[in-house]
């Protein structure tokens, strides 16, 4: 630890910085994230959180964002405290920083601050910054570089879900493994959501009978389908794309648990004004989730929104035994969502 938390001799004439994987993140006195994939960017940043917290719980964790920076807060962020906490400084937007980031961060790097690790977040999305990141891959700073390139081969793709199951701990049999990974081949941001479902729903090893059940014949898109077509009011649209996903196999239980994350993610996220960014962090989430959750809120209100998840808790408990009939327990609780009104109630199906 010790090691690579020490600038290297070199100084600014060190070999070229060493490349570590998002999947196994380790701290140093500086660390760029570079690169487009915002989900291994997202492991390999809270990886490096995590790490250091479990050497010290005292860690103090700051963010900046490198577009609206302020002149002196790197510094100031960096310095040792009275009782000498680690520090842990999350820059993020350094494709789009100002002068004086770009100008304070290359400083910096001559001499960074004893205690503190600086992680630098750059998408790749521009050319600014360039002088920064070519001072850090040259080794000035006795960083590291942790390449989050985009993830489209299917092997990657692979490679990614394993390592979210074998991070949680949880055992996935290669066949299961296939299957999941087949039915997100286009989005791993959803691919990523699929993995953590199945590590906080399943107890145990995940079987391919278990991957069938939740998402088999791309029965999880399905779901999601009829719950963001309900819940952007199409009822018409919204009964039809359930009696499509109920005939292609669906089970009753995952297309509630679908409608209940992006009700109860809604739910956090209704009447906050703040950015997504300090939003997500505040509420642990994703950045993604908040600005999704924002887009699927037009048109609610509380009361049309307590309404919603009432109605999922009830059928929840329906499809689970409470009710001989979860065919109708489904329905009505695609009317009263997409509806937004109690279910029986005149003109529900405009």
């Amino acid at each position: 630890m010790a090691a690579a938390r020490t600038p290297s001799r070199g100084g600014a004439r060190a070999a070229k910085v060493p490349q570590v994987s998002w999947r196994e993140p380790r701290p140093a006195p500086i660390v760029l994230v570079a690169g487009p994939e915002e989900v291994c960017a997202e492991r390999a940043i809270a990886g490096i959180r995590d790490y250091l917290r479990a050497e010290d719980p005292a860690l103090e964790v700051s963010d900046v964002r490198a577009d609206a920076y302020e002149s002196g807060t790197l510094l100031a962020l960096t310095s040792p405290s009275l009782f000498g906490e680690p520090r842990l400084v999350r820059v993020s937007g350094v494709e789009r920083c100002t002068d004086d980031f770009l100008k304070e961060a290359v400083a910096y790097l001559e001499a960074p601050q004893e205690g503190a690790t600086v992680v630098l977040r750059h998408t790749g999305a521009s050319v600014r910054g360039k002088k920064l990141l070519d001072a850090i891959r040259a080794g000035t700073g006795g960083g590291i570089e942790i390449p989050c390139p985009a993830v489209k081969r299917e092997s990657d793709r692979v490679d990614f879900a394993a390592g979210e199951f074998r991070a949680a701990g949880k055992r996935i049999a290669a066949p299961a493994l296939r299957t999941l990974v087949s039915a997100f081949a286009d989005d791993l941001t959803e691919l990523a959501a699929a993995c953590q479902q199945l590590i906080g729903d399943v107890d145990g090893d995940i079987t391919p009978e278990v991957v069938q059940k939740y998402y088999g014949g791309r029965v999880e898109v399905s779901a999601f389908v009829v719950a963001d077509t309900a819940i952007a009011g199409r009822y018409g649209e919204a009964l039809v794309a359930l009696r499509h996903a109920l005939a292609s196999g669906a089970d009753p239980v995952p297309l509630v648990a679908a409608f209940a994350m992006k009700l109860r993610t809604m739910a956090r996220v209704a009447g906050s004004r703040e950015p997504s960014r300090a939003l997500a962090s505040r509420l642990g989430m994703k950045d993604w989730q908040v600005d999704r959750a924002k887009r699927d809120l037009a048109g609610w209100n509380e009361r049309s929104l307590g309404l919603a998840i009432q109605a999922t808790a009830r059928a929840d408990a329906e499809v689970k035994g409470a009710s001989r009939d979860p065919v109708f327990a489904l329905e009505r609780m695609v009317t009263i969502i997409a509806t937004r009104k109690p279910f029986g109630e005149p003109d529900s199906g405009r």
